[in-house]
């Protein structure tokens, strides 16, 4: 029998992982800020996403030095996400609240007053992990966060023991998945939902940034089954602190004849709150993939000028 070869990827969270909760937090973010800043030449096509995202959250086009100080920044955001990501699940109470600021949380104290499930809406934005551990661990709600079925099933089941270890409940998107988050909205959890990206089938095509692409349904169609609020958050880091923005939450009631209208209809309300939150902070969007069709057609036509 062959000798099974070494999973690279989980060898590199692990050390990730025990970097961050045994160096000094100034010398980890130094050291994760040094590698996060090759990436960009050694990841053209993770670049060239993350300069097209900052045109697009800008609204413009940005000459070459711009372009090249917001794609640095862009990485660092990243570095710093994973380094205060990879501390959460040793990181005591009292630093987890003293490093937490909000603003609008009387939002999700409302929704889960009324008892119906709420439902955080949010962009892959500054410190989304660090947000969850604290409405968990903190604030004592019941967090279940959705995320991207993985396909190395190592990784998969160390990101699982990672998140929970951050107080979160963790569910991979898959087939069957709107019983289970209908359980847990009925339970009055906090569902997590990154939503400026679609993975699953339920995608909706609405208008992002200018241009056409699909977005999740699924807040929106659990929102009009159940009557759970949809709250659109993102997470900032301010310094040496992850600052949470909760905006009021996205109407959402039956007004057309058909269900499927009022789902595009509100999901395209929740592109255009996440539009409002990335563009305050831009260089702290860390969408590094393919996210609209023009990104896939340049992709290609950069691939096929490479070869000719």
């Amino acid at each position: 029998m062959a000798p099974r070869s070494p999973n690279i990827a989980l060898i590199g969270f692990r050390t990730l992982a025990l970097a961050a909760r045994t160096l000094p937090r100034p010398v980890m973010r130094a050291v994760v800020g040094a590698v996060t800043a090759a990436i960009p030449r050694f990841a053209p096509d993770r670049r060239d996403i993350a300069a097209r995202n900052l045109e697009r959250s800008t609204g413009r086009t940005l000459g070459d030095d711009e372009r090249d100080r917001g794609v640095r920044a862009v990485f660092r955001s990243y570095a710093r996400y994973w380094t205060d990501s990879t501390r959460l699940p040793t990181t005591e109470l009292m630093e987890l609240d003293r490093g937490f600021t909000y603003e609008g949380y009387e939002h999700i104290e409302d929704s889960v007053a009324a008892g119906k499930g709420t439902m955080l809406v949010l962009p892959h934005l500054g410190g989304f992990e660090f947000a969850g551990s604290w409405l968990s661990k903190v604030a004592g709600h019941d967090v279940t966060a959705i995320v991207e079925r993985l396909e190395n099933e190592e990784v998969r089941q160390f990101m699982y023991e990672w998140r929970s270890g951050a107080g979160m409940q963790v569910i991979a998107l898959d087939k069957g998945l709107g019983s289970e988050l209908l359980k847990r909205l009925r339970a009055n959890h906090v569902l997590c939902l990154m939503s400026d990206r679609n993975l699953g089938d339920g995608g909706v095509e609405v208008e992002f940034f200018g241009e056409t692409t699909e977005l999740p349904g699924g807040a929106a169609t659990l929102a009009l089954r159940t009557g759970a609020r949809i709250i659109p958050v993102a997470v900032y880091h301010r310094g040496d602190y992850n600052h949470a923005i909760c905006e009021p939450p996205v109407a959402a009631e039956r007004v057309a004849k058909r269900m499927g209208e009022d789902i595009v209809r509100i999901t395209q309300d929740v592109a255009r709150a996440l539009e409002k939150q990335i563009r305050r902070e831009p260089t702290q969007w860390m969408l590094l993939q393919p996210n609209w069709p023009s990104d896939l057609a340049d992709g290609s036509e950069a691939a096929e000028d490479a070869q000719t």
